[in-house]
């Protein structure tokens, strides 16, 4: 059959969410051509749910090999950002023969992969080695915080040096998923959603000066819906379902003409200024939460057994993974676990160990980590979720070689302590589309620099993508209409199944 004809059967049996897309990116109906650059810009067809004699014939036409097993695996991604940058070498790759200066304090212990050690302070991780794909040779050059997290959350490094406004940002992987289904998705559950436990009396809250985590140059509509409350209090709850105050006195129970009110509305507002318009949208599902009973359930943690509850920690971290993953099981894409700043220490605080770095990591950080990523992994293979779960643990860098040294542009260390260090750090893999067992990559002695098969954060971008069938090499309009390459990096092949 000629090519145009195939394109306009599969735009018949297409349907209503081809053509949203299209609205979205602009790139679709160009993809029906014979372009394989063109085609290319439809390589989010897996995510998008069409059908499978679509996405072949996407792929044979842009002369790609058969369907590639861990292209589209995972349906949602729990993203665990160690906030402040874990130092790579008392976590995932210890140096024991390296000069004390180095090595610091911390022992490898052998794991459940013959030839694979890690921290002595990860015991429970030790026995999950099967499940991980540790990627030791991670690099940037970022080594400020706020800005440093933009290149983890997007892929990209910060479009301004030293930040800018978070409109100029790139869109965040949750916010780029939402816009290719150009809102083809019918759920009151929100597209994508970012917990940062605020702990009572903290320190400074510095991930919410973050970079990356919003919708960015895509639109404030593409905001993530953000839990700040702490899930382990007792009266942990999500403050933002409420009625928008100009809808206050409808009744709840006319639930169509309150409805019918909203999308008139948000019909007027989508022709004003974007965060107008964006605000229509936000109330319209919040509206949709506080009427469907299923939804608020997957913010209810007293429904979970007390047990398990335990299992994850009844600390802040561990009953926020719980709660992120009761939200993939209800239906949200992608969920963002960012670590709490707890105020314990005034000299120590998230993960950013200028000083106390063995006592901190040792006491308060590596344990309820190893805590609730481990019981993440065995409760989504309880729950058959695992194998279409992608899990990611990581930081925005790492720590210096030597224990005590300052860098340019860091905050400096004490002489217990190690300053920031974006040259070589890891990241950890594991569930959809992922293959375990595995270490890509290797660092330098002194675990300084990467020594073998680098990898950058547009790769690790480039991997999230593709394992929830994204191509890479998608091509998404920016508010100039110029085309921008999804990633600038590559799935990274030896971890996938």
């Amino acid at each position: 059959m000629p090519l145009r004809r195939q394109a306009a059967t599969i735009q018949d049996m297409g349907t209503r969410s081809i053509d949203r897309w299209v609205t979205g990116c602009r790139s679709l109906r160009r993809a029906l051509g014979p372009s394989r650059r063109e085609i290319l810009r439809a390589g989010g067809l897996g995510l998008l749910g069409l059908n499978l004699p679509t996405l072949l014939w996407a792929r044979a036409e842009t002369h790609l090999a058969a369907p590639d097993p861990s292209f589209g695996r995972a349906r949602a991604c729990i993203l665990l950002f160690m906030w402040g940058g874990p130092a790579q070498q008392e976590t995932w790759d210890l140096k024991p023969d390296a000069p004390e200066q180095v090595r610091g304090e911390f022992r490898p212990i052998a794991t459940a992969v013959p030839g694979i050690q890690i921290s002595e302070h990860f015991p429970l991780l030790a026995r999950q080695t099967d499940r991980l794909a540790i990627v030791r040779s991670v690099h940037h050059s970022d080594v400020n915080h706020t800005t440093a997290t933009h290149e983890l959350l997007t892929g990209r490094p910060i479009p301004r040096p030293g930040g800018g406004p978070p409109i100029e940002d790139w869109p965040h992987f949750g916010a780029v998923l939402e816009h290719l289904r150009g809102g083809t998705r019918r759920s009151p559950l929100p597209p994508y959603v970012q917990l940062r436990p605020e702990i009572d009396d903290g320190a400074p809250r510095f991930v919410e000066q973050s970079h990356g985590q919003g919708g960015g140059w895509l639109g404030p509509a593409l905001a993530p819906f953000t839990i700040d409350h702490d899930p382990s209090r007792p009266d942990y709850s999500v403050g933002d379902f409420r009625l928008p105050a100009e809808l206050a006195g409808a009744r709840l129970d006319d639930r169509q003409a309150l409805l019918a009110a909203v999308e008139t509305q948000a019909r007027v507002w989508e022709a004003a200024a974007p965060p107008v318009a964006a605000m229509a949208r936000h109330h319209a599902r919040a509206y949709d939460l506080l009427t469907d009973r299923r939804a608020l359930e997957a913010f209810d943690l007293s429904r979970e057994d007390p047990r398990l509850r335990a299992r994850y920690g009844l600390h802040p971290h561990g009953q926020a993974v719980l709660q992120a993953r009761r939200l993939v099981e209800a239906g949200v894409p992608i969920v963002t676990v960012f670590w709490q700043n707890d105020g314990i220490t005034n000299v120590s605080v998230y993960w950013d160990t200028h000083n106390r770095n063995f006592v901190d990591l040792r006491e308060r950080l590596m344990p309820p980590a190893d805590q609730a990523f481990s019981a993440l992994l065995d409760d989504l293979a309880a729950r058959g979720l695992l194998d279409s779960t992608l899990v990611v643990w990581t930081g925005e860098f790492g720590r210096t070689p030597k224990v005590g040294q300052s860098v340019v542009g860091g905050a400096g260390a004490g002489r217990d302590g190690r300053d920031h260090w974006p040259h070589c750090f890891s990241t950890v893999l594991a569930g959809g589309g992922i293959r375990g067992g595995v270490v890509h990559g290797a660092s330098d002695r002194w675990a300084a620099y990467p020594a073998r098969d680098p990898v950058t954060p547009a790769d690790i971008a480039a991997t999230i993508y593709h394992c929830l069938g994204v191509d890479p090499g998608l091509e998404l309009r920016d508010p100039l209409d110029r085309p921008l390459r999804l990633t600038l990096g590559e799935p990274i092949r030896s971890i996938l199944v």
